[in-house]
């Protein structure tokens, strides 16, 4: 399994940004996938995750109506397009990819920085 991300910055509070994650090494329509975040001194959080084939997706509360997660399978990537962006949504950003949920393999994770 290969989970590479990209898209990660330097934002200010308000704005855009749209992460993406090229996938490879598994069967990408048969397994969830999604994105985990971690913020200095917090736990990690699972913040959305879809499987396309199913029809299924979850959004954590704290991004929910800001983030939109999309996959495109002929190209086996999956993208977080975050608007509104908080100081708080300050955290590396990883994909990460699961039979059931989104927690079995991660890449390295890319990092957004929201200014105030």
């Amino acid at each position: 399994v290969q989970l590479v991300e990209s898209g990660g910055g330097l934002v200010q509070a308000g704005g855009s940004l749209r992460l993406s994650c090229a996938a490879s090494g598994f069967p990408f329509d048969d397994y969830h996938i999604g994105w985990l975040r971690q913020a200095p001194g917090k736990e990690r959080e699972e913040i959305s995750c879809t499987h396309s084939t199913i029809g299924s997706t979850v959004y954590a509360d704290s991004v929910k109506g800001r983030f939109t997660i999309s996959s495109d399978n002929a190209k086996n990537t999956v993208y977080l397009q975050m608007n509104s962006l908080k100081p708080e949504d300050t955290a590396i950003y990883y994909c990460a990819v699961g039979w059931v949920g989104c927690q079995d393999y991660r890449g390295r994770g890319t990092l957004v920085t929201v200014s105030t």
